[in-house]
């Protein structure tokens, strides 16, 4: 005898390894490598380091400056 097949979850299940292809390939495609994003977050770390080493004070507002009365 053969072996009975719920059609419904037969249809799920290969419904959910074309999905997995799919995410496979996209990882493939789009992903990057752990190494690669802790590459790119040192490298944007150095350049605010050396942006915000770079910053000149701003000028004192008005508030702070003393009344010309």
């Amino acid at each position: 005898m053969a072996e009975i097949v719920n059609l419904n979850q037969h249809r799920k299940a290969a419904a959910r390894q074309a999905e997995a292809r799919q995410a496979a390939a996209n990882r493939v495609k789009f992903g990057r490598s752990k190494a690669e994003k802790a590459r790119e977050a040192a490298a944007e770390a150095q350049r605010r380091a050396l942006l915000d080493g770079a910053r000149q004070e701003e000028k004192s507002s008005p508030a702070n400056s003393p009344a010309k009365d």
